[in-house]
């Protein structure tokens, strides 16, 4: 009887280990993703969860990220020279700068000061603006706005059609590079009147609050304006060409026009500057949304886009926001060909050519990256009453204006 007992014991203990293997094996091989939508709150694409548990979640995403580095570390750690001092073995430097933590505590927080207004902007000129250009810039780079102001962002009147310019800034991020800001933005804004400062801190994911607060500005101080350009400092913009295409178009009617990005994948390398988790946006891919560089939209979608920006919950890529806006009022953006915002390709028939040649942008209404001098040049090139442009020297998607349907 006591060698049965005895045997029934080891089969049962044989059996909880085996039973204790097969739970651990099935749990390691879990990818982390796998683990979390599994044991955690299910998948990702299909529910809501809250700003705590999205924290949690990244938390544990960083904890096997800094877990898996210093594994690496601790590898090359034995072909290193040891009398080489070595951070990694203190300290592991994170994938990604952006605290996506700080980010989800703080996105509900959508409401700041606005520090330096224009309340007239749009109210100075007898009649009202027929374009309104307003450019994201940061407080430092004041030679940007300077060659803005006096080339294509000019004020004043285009074909006896008003324009009025601004710049939307915020708080510097790093304020002890710039300890005079606060006198600095307040100077400019007495001297040329276009300045727009708010108090949240100017960085790449703060560029969507500098998106609903524009839209609020404009929505209370610019109704009357009838189309608006937004886009980068670091544009070259064919001022003359936007006005041109906007006569064709009634500022009461829907209007989005830019290089329109269609089926665009979320970024899910910690590497990018765009990196985007799962646990922030799990969908495949993003709503057509125009490329940032510039667009433009008549009063009446800028009204609508105010209303829908309130009712979307924000996004840290201010193009892709936009694009969500977009969608909630059920406009699609349209696409045109006279915006560049990756710039000019250089055609294959015409290698001998340099993109800088003023006759690339004749037809073009907006073209990104460029620099001070370039900006200053491609403006002086064009308004050149020399210039002509053979048949020859044409782009390689020939720029048409697209007639209204």
């Amino acid at each position: 009887m006591k060698v049965h007992l005895k045997t029934d014991v080891i089969c049962t203990l044989f059996l909880v280990i085996i039973l204790c293997l097969l739970i651990y094996l099935h749990f390691d091989v879990l990818s982390p993703r796998e683990r979390q939508e599994k044991y955690t709150f299910g998948p990702l694409t299909n529910i809501r969860i809250s700003s705590t548990e999205a924290v949690k979640t990244i938390a544990l995403e960083d904890d096997i990220s800094v877990t898996q580095n210093e594994h690496r570390c601790e590898e090359k750690d034995q072909v290193v020279d040891k009398s080489l001092p070595s951070a990694s073995a203190t300290t592991v430097t994170p994938p990604s700068s952006f605290n996506f933590h700080q980010y989800l505590l703080d996105k509900d927080k959508r409401h700041f000061q606005l520090l330096i207004n224009q309340p007239r902007k749009c109210r100075k000129a007898s009649n009202d603006p027929f374009l309104l250009i307003a450019i994201k810039s940061v407080l430092e780079d004041f030679e940007r706005r300077e060659v803005v102001r006096k080339t294509w962002g000019k004020e004043g009147q285009i074909n006896g059609l008003e324009v009025r310019c601004i710049f939307l800034l915020a708080v510097p991020k790093n304020q002890t590079a710039l300890p005079l800001w606060r006198d600095l933005a307040h100077y400019e804004s007495e001297t040329y009147g276009d300045i727009l400062l708010w108090e949240f801190l100017d960085t790449f994911f703060n560029l969507t609050l500098k998106e609903i607060h524009f839209l609020k500005w404009a929505h209370e101080f610019c109704s009357n304006v009838k189309f608006i350009f937004k886009g980068d400092a670091d544009v070259f913009v064919n001022t003359e060409n936007i006005i041109n295409f906007l006569n064709s178009y009634n500022a009461n009617e829907d209007l989005f026009v830019g290089d329109i990005i269609l089926q665009a994948q979320p970024i899910r390398s910690k590497t990018s500057k765009y990196y985007i988790p799962e646990i922030i946006y799990g969908q495949g891919l993003y709503p057509s949304y125009a490329g940032g560089g510039g667009f433009l939209m008549s009063a009446f979608t800028m009204k609508k886009l105010f209303k829908a920006c309130n009712e979307v919950e924000l996004f840290p890529i201010d193009d892709v926001f936009l694009g969500m806006c977009l969608l909630r009022t059920g406009l699609k953006p349209v696409a045109h060909e006279g915006f560049r915002t990756f710039g000019i390709i250089k055609p294959s028939a015409a290698p001998h050519l340099q993109t800088y040649n003023p006759c690339f942008y004749k037809e073009l209404m907006v073209v990104h990256s460029l620099k001070v001098a370039e900006i200053w040049l491609m403006w002086k090139l064009l308004h050149d009453p020399t210039l002509t442009c053979t048949q020859k020297e044409v782009i390689e998607r020939p720029f048409r204006w697209k007639q209204k349907s």
